[in-house]
C-alpha cells in the first residue's frame, strides 16, 4: 500500500512540475495548454477515490506526457512591409538576426558600433537588399538622434514595427569588490541606459504602427551569479524596465518582450587584446588592501576565465534568434523568453529551492578560476 501511495505522490509531483514548466513563458497559448492539463489532472486525481492509487498515478503521468508532447501552433504575421531596427549588429545575435529578418522580407535597419568594421561590411554583401547599416552607438545621443531622423524619413507615416535592443557589453567577470567603478558605469550605460534612450526616442514611431519592443537581457539579470555584479545589475535593471513598460504600453497596443539567454558564444567575451587590457585596468584600479588580500596572482587570473567561459558556452545562436523572431512576428508573443541550457531551471531553483541548495548549485556552475584569494589560501 505504501509503495502505490508513494508512486501516486511522485506522479502528482511530476504533473505539477509539468504544469509549472508549461506556464513558465507566460504566453496565452501556454496558459490554454496548462489549463487543459490542469483539467485532465483534476479528472485523474478524482479517480483516486474511485480506483486504486496505482491507476490514479498512471493517469497523472499520462497527463504529464500529453502536456510535454503538446506543441503550440506558431502563427506568424506577414513579414513583408514591416520595418525593424536592431542594435548591436556588428556580430553575435544582432548580426545573425539582421540577416534572418532581411531574408524573411523585413526591412531591417542594422545599427553597428563600427560602420567600417568587418561585421558591417558583411551585412552590406549582395543579397541584402532589405538591410541598411547605420552607425549607431547607443551611448551617443547624437548618433541615436541621427538614426531616428534617417528612419523617420524612410518609413514616413507607416511607423516602425520593431525595436530590438540587443547591444550589450560584458567586461571582465570578477569579484564585485574588484570591479573598477568604470566597469559598472560602462555596463549601465550600454546595457541599460542605452536601451532606455532607444525606447524613448523611437516609441512615437512604434506607437504609430502598434509595434513591438524586444529587449535582450540575460539569465544573469534574473539570477545572482558570482563574478557578474556589474553585468548582472545592468541586465536586472533592463529586465525590470521591460516589465514596467510592458504594462504601460499595453494601452497603446505596443508589445514588449524580454529575452533572457543563458550562455551563448558571442564576441561579448572579447579577445586576447581585451584580456591584456583588463589585467592592466584591474591592477590600476584595485586598492592596496584589496590587492594584498586577494593577491596579484588571483587578480591576474580573472581575465583568463573569459576564454574558458566562451568555450563552455553554446556555439549555436539560433535558439536566441528564433525567440527574437517569434517575439517580433508571432500573433501571440510571449512576455519572457529563456533560450539556452539552464534558462528556466536556474530561476526555478533560485525562487523555489532552499538558499543553501541554490548557493551550492550556482557556485559550482560559475567557477571562473581555480585560484583562491591569497588571504583565504593563507588561512
Amino acid at each position: 500500500m505504501e509503495i502505490t501511495s508513494c508512486f501516486c505522490a511522485i506522479a502528482a509531483a511530476a504533473f505539477i512540475f509539468t504544469v509549472l514548466w508549461k506556464l513558465r513563458d507566460g504566453s496565452g497559448a501556454q496558459y490554454w495548454t496548462a489549463a487543459l492539463g490542469a483539467l485532465l489532472g483534476a479528472l485523474g486525481a478524482s479517480l483516486y477515490f474511485l480506483v486504486p492509487p496505482v491507476v490514479c498515478g498512471v493517469a497523472l503521468l499520462s497527463c504529464s506526457f500529453i502536456l510535454v508532447c503538446v506543441s503550440e501552433r506558431v502563427e506568424l504575421l506577414p513579414a513583408k512591409s514591416r520595418v525593424v531596427l536592431v542594435t548591436g549588429c556588428d556580430s553575435g545575435f544582432g548580426h545573425i538576426l539582421a540577416k534572418r529578418l532581411s531574408e524573411m522580407g523585413v526591412m531591417v535597419f542594422a545599427g553597428v558600433l563600427d560602420a567600417n568594421g568587418a561585421g558591417a561590411q558583411q551585412l552590406r554583401e549582395p543579397g541584402s537588399e532589405n538591410l541598411q547599416v547605420l552607425q549607431l552607438d547607443v551611448t551617443d545621443s547624437s548618433q541615436v538622434e541621427a538614426a531616428h531622423r534617417y528612419i523617420c524619413a524612410q518609413v514616413a507615416d507607416t511607423g516602425l514595427w520593431g525595436l530590438v535592443n540587443n547591444a550589450g557589453v560584458l567586461r571582465c567577470p570578477m569579484d564585485a569588490e574588484l570591479h573598477p567603478i568604470t566597469d559598472y558605469r560602462r555596463c549601465m550605460d550600454v546595457n541599460f541606459l542605452g536601451a532606455v534612450k532607444m525606447c524613448q526616442v523611437f516609441l512615437p514611431l512604434l506607437r504609430r504602427s502598434r509595434g513591438r519592443i524586444v529587449n535582450v537581457s540575460s539569465l544573469a539579470g534574473q539570477v545572482p551569479m558570482p563574478m557578474f555584479a556589474a553585468y548582472g545589475a545592468s541586465k536586472a535593471a533592463l529586465s525590470v524596465f521591460s516589465q514596467v513598460i510592458r504594462l504601460e504600453l499595453s494601452v497603446w497596443g505596443v508589445s514588449v518582450a524580454l529575452i533572457q539567454p543563458s550562455g551563448f558564444r558571442t564576441n561579448i567575451f572579447g579577445n586576447s587584446d581585451d584580456v591584456t587590457r583588463y589585467k592592466d585596468e584591474i591592477l590600476a584600479a584595485v586598492s592596496p588592501k584589496a590587492r594584498e588580500d586577494y593577491g596579484e596572482a588571483y587578480i591576474l587570473s580573472l581575465p583568463d576565465s573569459l576564454s574558458k567561459m566562451s568555450q563552455q558556452s553554446a556555439e549555436d545562436l539560433s535558439p536566441v534568434v528564433d525567440d527574437i523572431c517569434h517575439a517580433l512576428l508571432s500573433v501571440c508573443p510571449k512576455a519572457t523568453y529563456t533560450p539556452g541550457q539552464m534558462g528556466w531551471l536556474l530561476p526555478f531553483i533560485h525562487r523555489y529551492c532552499p538558499t543553501a541548495m541554490f548557493n551550492a548549485v550556482v557556485t559550482n556552475l560559475i567557477k571562473n578560476t581555480d585560484r583562491e584569494p591569497a588571504a583565504l589560501s593563507r588561512s
